[in-house]
């Protein structure tokens, strides 16, 4: 149940409000920007156990700020994305993530309506935001949170879609209601392709934490399957994988019967049309499939300063490259200037953050190993080194978890659809200790 929606920028300024059941004052977002303030001004238990150190600048930034914070009435669940803030005041006992799972699913029609959830766009479309709001709740309980079914009811912000909305009001003409509506609420009725076919994204990202030695200390792979259909009619397909029981902690869209994974690890559903994210889930790698780059640090402090030696080692992928490597080198915050050198790629060093970022670029095994060494100046006598390096890369067609797409079989239609199948591993939150 969600009483109120605030959409906040980020100079704290509201944008968006909605209310579904009663009336929320606006001086709850004064509360929650005085919160946030609060909270990135604050300092970790462990420091100010220890007395506390004289920061001139706040240890934590918007991203740090809790999703839910208390305040003497509410409960103040919030997300950020892309500079906006998506605040829902709560007053009463309600599931967190049943908010946060609504408030992401506005986020994701938006973006199917506007391509790109912005304050500029939202406020270029604001009658399409209010009127999608207005369906996809219902006295604060959801309702219609079908793209398909939406798209049924409130047609896309195009320039002729716009141009009829205001003919129609200025004529006193109402909207058109749909007439044929599907029975089954993902999926529109009477759609119709020349040709028929369907795309399988498998993207996984990988989460890791490295000790400084080169162990794993915990490594995990997070997948998802994004699916585009352009099928004719009402296709029921029936997807197979190969190795499907090495995947955990699967959800699903709606559109996916659970039983027949439940049973015998198949995929049967009937598809939306478009795109759509078909399910998601986890998958734990072994330490030596984990990560397909080894990255071996050196950082040997010196007085007022020190020196860093980084090599990067690719391992085996299926002989496919690694590309688009980038390492991040965070420096002490009392840094004053860097010197390095590598051998691949060239890097780039920011003052401002004090990080130095190393673009490697494409990596194969049988390419040298790249290598970036240099010193560091700092205004402190023993600077506080122990950073953690972060680490990107992305592998086109692979997936490190070995799942992959066996067969597809379609029911109740009598063409044969083409299907593509593409993989994809990147690098989630990598964390490599020094």
């Amino acid at each position: 149940m969600i009483n109120s929606l605030f959409v906040i920028n980020k100079q704290g300024k509201i944008i968006i409000e909605k209310h579904w059941r009663g009336i929320i004052s606006r001086q709850i977002v004064d509360v929650f920007n005085d919160e946030c303030t609060k909270f990135m001004n604050s300092l970790p238990g462990s420091m100010e156990e220890s007395g506390g150190l004289s920061i001139k600048e706040p240890f934590f930034t918007r991203d740090d700020v809790p999703p839910v914070l208390e305040t003497n009435k509410y409960w103040l669940l919030n997300v950020l994305r892309n500079d906006l803030t998506w605040l829902c005041p709560v007053e009463r006992e309600v599931d967190p993530m049943l908010v946060f799972e609504f408030i992401h699913r506005i986020i994701d029609i938006l973006t199917d309506y506007l391509g790109d959830v912005s304050e500029s766009s939202i406020r270029e479309n604001f009658v399409t935001v209010y009127q999608l709001l207005e369906e996809m709740l219902d006295y604060g309980y959801p309702l219609t949170t079908e793209p398909n079914a939406l798209k049924e009811i409130i047609m896309p912000p195009t320039i002729i879609n716009k141009m009829m909305t205001t003919v129609g009001a200025a004529a006193g003409v109402a909207p058109k209601f749909p007439q044929s509506m599907s029975n089954i609420p993902w999926r529109k009725a009477g759609v119709k392709y020349t040709q028929n076919e369907i795309y399988f994204d498998i993207i996984e990202e990988i989460d890791a934490t490295i000790a400084a030695n080169g162990t794993v200390v915990s490594c995990e792979a997070h997948g998802n399957v994004q699916a585009n259909s352009k099928l004719s009619g009402m296709p029921d397909l029936s997807l197979n994988f190969v190795n499907a029981r090495v995947i955990d902690d699967v959800s699903f869209h709606p559109c996916v019967r659970y039983r027949k994974w439940d049973s015998e690890k198949i995929l049967s559903f009937v598809p939306p049309d478009g795109q759509f994210k078909l399910m998601s889930y986890r998958a734990s790698l072994s330490p030596y499939q984990a990560m397909p780059l080894q990255v071996k640090p050196q950082i040997m402090p010196t007085k007022n300063g020190g020196r860093f030696d980084i090599s990067i080692q690719p391992r085996s992928t299926d002989g496919k490259p690694i590309e688009k490597v980038v390492l991040i080198l965070p420096m002490p915050k009392s840094t004053t200037s860097v010197n390095a050198t590598c051998n691949v790629g060239q890097y780039m060093y920011d003052p401002t953050n004090k990080t130095l970022r190393w673009e490697v670029g494409k990596l194969t095994q049988r390419d040298r190993t790249p290598i970036l060494s240099g010193t560091f100046s700092t205004s402190e006598t023993n600077p506080e080194l122990g950073m953690s390096i972060g680490l990107e890369f992305q592998i086109s067609m692979y997936s490190v978890s070995g799942l992959k797409v066996d067969s597809l079989r379609l029911f109740h239609e009598a063409y044969k659809p083409y299907k593509g199948v593409r993989s994809m591993t990147k690098a989630g939150k990598i964390h490599i200790r020094t």
